[in-house]
C-alpha cells in the first residue's frame, strides 16, 4: 500500500491537525490519545528537503550550496528560515536582507565597504 505524507494542516481552515490515532499494521494494535508531532514531523515539505540535504552532506553548507545548485547566500538563507521554522532561532528575520546584500557584493553591484556598511546595519537593527 501506498504511504502517503501526513497531513499538517486542515484543507478546511489551514489550522493545524492533531494526531489522535497510532495503529501497528503487524499487530493491530491501535493507540488512541492525543499526540503532538515532533517539529521535524511539522516542517513544509520544502524545508524538510532541505533537512535531508543539510544531514546528508553532513552540516556543510557549501556542500550544499554545490549539491543544490544554488548560491552560497541562497543556501544560508534557507539555513536560517529552517532554524526559525524549528524554533531554534529567535529575533527579526533580517537574513533575506542579508542575502540579498551578498548576493550583490558576488554579483559585483555593490563595494565591499557597501556590502559591510549595509551587513553592520542589519546587524545593529537586529539587536
Amino acid at each position: 500500500m501506498t504511504r502517503l505524507p501526513m497531513p499538517t494542516a486542515c484543507p478546511v481552515t489551514g489550522e493545524s491537525l492533531t494526531v489522535t490515532r497510532l495503529e501497528c499494521e503487524a499487530s493491530g494494535v491501535a493507540i488512541e490519545g492525543r499526540f503532538t508531532p515532533n517539529e521535524f514531523a511539522l516542517l513544509p515539505e520544502e524545508q524538510l528537503e532541505f533537512l535531508r540535504i543539510f544531514v546528508k552532506v553532513r552540516g556543510n553548507l557549501k556542500e550544499a550550496e554545490r549539491v543544490l545548485g544554488l548560491s552560497y547566500p541562497t543556501v544560508r538563507l534557507r539555513f536560517d528560515n529552517l532554524l526559525r521554522a524549528l524554533g531554534y532561532e529567535a529575533g527579526p528575520d533580517t537574513g533575506e536582507e542579508r542575502a540579498n546584500v551578498l548576493e550583490q557584493l558576488e554579483k559585483g553591484a555593490i563595494s565591499a565597504e557597501e556590502a559591510t556598511r549595509q551587513l553592520q546595519a542589519l546587524k545593529r537593527r537586529a539587536g
